[in-house]
């Protein structure tokens, strides 16, 4: 194992071991103290969710943060956790209902108004924890608008791709490796991997092993833009218009969600979208779309904090943020903006086989092993060095094993039916 597997993997058991014993003197807020609320968000969109939580007439104050994970840790270890959280880590948020922080959500919104895998039914415990405030679309490519591309296998020229995030740089690289492996084993096989479930050693089994080895070959074919992106935010630069209108080396296509057209700016009109799956490599039909959610958690039972995320998951509430901010809703009664492209993404996210992002619903430490790992696959290949694809996969095994069997609020549904 790499070093810094070895100290996550003793991470893992150490905080197994505190988690039994763990008390936390819980700030207790004031009725007329605005509701906290910590989440991803920052610039236009934060600007964006603060103009809709100003209408509910609901105080509140809105912290957006790259390191959320960090500063949530830091904020409930100090006993003042926030009162809303808002994160597309379900396993973060599942570690955290098994230890008791979080308050149930039954009753503050319709279930009927989600359908699988949004809703949070699919848990070994009866009550729910989080509901999704904001969807996105996965298993898809951007290309400029007129140059659709041929439904085959696109090598590694033709792909603009960044590796870089402020506070998780590497999930570029695990949606990738997700998204073969959904398409190539299918729903059942990608859900067990998620969960690491059914006494398999999901991490070294030949549907894994062959996604990650077909995309460190894709990787392969050009060191120099393989370093490239290594070294690039996926959002591109700070004032460009994403990585797909930059064309860095005539690239055309990216793997992006659909969160992406926030990122092209001037140039969102001109992007369009096609499924991933025959442009993947090895090709294949498109077996399901991998989604991807920011969900609402509760910290708090103070009555302002839950009326907040009642009104923000509501039928209502889903509504006006689609409306105003051009975002994408798993409520199944929110019409999109009224364009072709958003309407094709609003379908895909409601009709067929659907699975939730994989290394979100992972335990965090499996996830953020994970972000590594896949860093570590490019930065071999830009070296001109073998991945190493087995040795990556055994230690990413021994930290789902060091983590051990999913807890109590952990998601027992990640695909839908089809």
């Amino acid at each position: 194992m790499t070093r810094r597997f070895k100290v996550l993997v003793v991470l893992v058991v150490m905080a197994l071991v505190a988690a039994g014993g763990l008390v936390a003197a819980w700030a207790r807020h004031d009725d007329g103290e605005p509701v906290t609320i910590l989440g991803t968000w920052t610039g236009d969109q934060a600007d964006r969710f603060e103009a809709v939580l100003r209408d509910f007439g609901i105080p509140f104050r809105y912290q957006g943060t790259a390191a959320q994970r960090e500063v949530l840790l830091s904020k409930v270890q100090s006993g003042e956790p926030p009162d809303i959280v808002i994160m597309p880590g379900i396993g973060e948020l599942a570690e955290y209902a098994d230890q008791n922080r979080l308050e149930p959500l039954n009753g503050l919104y319709d279930p009927g108004q989600y359908g699988a895998p949004w809703n949070a039914t699919g848990t070994a415990s009866s009550s729910v924890y989080w509901v999704p405030v904001k969807a996105d679309l996965k298993s898809i490519v951007w290309y400029r608008r007129g140059e659709k591309p041929a439904d085959r296998p696109a090598p590694l020229r033709s792909w603009c791709i960044g590796m870089g995030d402020d506070g998780a740089s590497g999930w570029p690289g695990t949606d990738w490796i997700e998204d073969l492996v959904l398409q190539r084993a299918g729903t059942d096989v990608y859900a067990r991997w998620a969960l690491g479930s059914g006494g398999t050693r999901w991490w070294r089994s030949d549907a894994v092993r062959s996604a990650w080895q077909a995309w460190a070959g894709l990787l392969a074919q050009d060191r120099a833009r393989a370093r490239h992106a290594l070294l690039t935010d996926h959002r591109g630069a700070p004032d460009g218009d994403g990585l797909l209108f930059a064309g860095w080396g005539g690239c055309e296509l990216e793997h992006q969600g659909s969160f992406a057209r926030s990122f092209y700016r001037g140039e969102a009109a001109h992007a369009d979208l096609t499924d991933s799956a025959p442009l993947l490599p090895g090709g294949g039909r498109v077996q399901a779309h991998e989604v991807t959610g920011d969900f609402a958690a509760l910290f708090s039972d103070r009555p302002q904090a839950r009326e907040l995320v009642r009104r923000l998951a509501s039928r209502d509430g889903q509504q006006e943020w689609a409306t105003s901010a051009d975002f994408f809703s798993a409520n199944r009664e929110v019409t999109p903006r009224d364009d072709e492209v958003a309407h094709e993404i609003a379908e895909r996210l409601r009709e067929g086989p659907r699975c939730l992002d994989a290394s979100d619903v992972m335990a965090p430490a499996v996830r953020d092993a994970f972000y590594e790992a896949a860093l570590q696959t490019i930065a071999r290949v830009a070296d001109g060095q073998d991945p190493g694809t087995a040795g990556l996969l055994r230690d990413l095994q021994r930290v789902q094993d060091a983590q051990g069997a999913p807890g109590k609020a952990a998601p027992r549904t990640v695909c839908s039916p089809g």
